[in-house]
């Protein structure tokens, strides 16, 4: 029995880039909103808020490369089992990773990625 290769239908690829496009425009915001403006740590530093607290977890994470190695780990379980969520939630994470400083493993996640078109889907209908 020939299997497909992964790839999502039409309605499923439109969620799929929906998502993808608001976890790029949520990381596009962070970085250029919040971590790369010096009057918002200025602030921060006198301020607890909301605002405060996502620009700390967000420089925590991006520090132990959190966003690189979610990215990697779910493009690599992707090729492994290709899935739609598995492949929606790694393309988020390779989004967000690219944004926020942690390029080098959210390129190779990536990469990986696209080499999971390639793999045969289970999931494939007839």
């Amino acid at each position: 029995m020939a299997h497909r290769s992964f790839l999502p239908g039409a309605r499923a690829a439109n969620i799929i880039i929906a998502l993808g496009a608001f976890a790029l425009g949520w990381a596009i915001y962070v970085r250029y909103a919040l971590l790369e403006q010096s009057s918002v740590g200025l602030a921060c530093r006198t301020l607890e808020t909301m605002t405060c607290e996502t620009r700390a977890l967000v420089i925590a994470l991006f520090s132990q490369s959190a966003f690189g190695i979610v990215a990697l780990v779910a493009a690599l379980l992707q090729l492994v089992r290709p899935s739609l969520v598995m492949f929606t939630l790694a393309l988020m994470a390779t989004c967000m990773g690219l944004v926020i400083y942690n390029n080098s493993l959210a390129g190779v996640a990536g990469g990986l990625l696209l080499i999971s078109f390639a793999r045969p889907w289970r999931g494939a209908r007839g």
